[in-house]
């Protein structure tokens, strides 16, 4: 009779401890990699990896074709802009570029600034422009320009040329602009 009273109480601590384990594995692993912190730097990550790829089939494409008709309002054609955002103030590599491509180090070390301090939701936007200015940021470093592909244009009416990364760095502005237009209204 008391092997079966120890044989049920070992198998309740077993129970128990397989308890334990599966709550561990659930609460604590998963909220390490589940943190909106790694998403941070999962999703900027991505955004950065997305926009290098992309640029460097550009660059090799660009190398052997040239520009690329898609349609009668969008062509993929290499322009490599020296300036800032859509290729204002384009520049060549001396004094006044580096002091661009500095500035633009210093938005980035402001952004992550901004991921630190902000809360949940801004932290994800902030991340998607953080994606982008490292692309932008890695190509001023690497190239002494950034390689803009995307030429928009209605007729002969064309917009900046862009990339990836600027439609990142957009995208992460407007949704922040939203969010304080939505936050002043309530």
């Amino acid at each position: 009779m008391e092997s079966v009273k120890d044989a049920r109480k070992l198998f309740r601590e077993l129970i128990f401890r397989m308890n334990s384990l599966s709550y561990f594995i659930k609460h604590r692993i998963k909220s390490i990699f589940v943190s909106s912190n790694a998403i941070i730097l999962i999703l900027a990550s991505a955004i950065f990896f997305f926009d290098r790829i992309t640029k460097i089939k550009i660059i090799n494409n660009e190398l052997n074709r040239g520009s690329i008709f898609i349609n009668d309002y969008l062509n993929i054609e290499l322009v490599w802009n020296t300036g800032i955002g859509f290729g204002l103030f384009g520049l060549e590599a001396g004094v006044f570029y580096h002091l661009i491509t500095f500035l633009v180090f210093s938005v980035v070390l402001l952004i992550i600034y901004f991921i630190i301090k902000s809360e949940k939701y801004e932290k994800y936007l902030y991340s998607i422009i953080l994606g982008g200015a490292l692309g932008n940021l890695y190509d001023r470093a690497t190239y002494f320009a950034v390689p803009d592909f995307i030429d928009f244009h209605i007729e002969n009416y064309h917009w900046f040329t862009f990339n990836i990364a600027d439609i990142f760095i957009s995208l992460g502005i407007i949704l922040l602009l939203l969010k304080e237009l939505s936050v002043k209204k309530k």
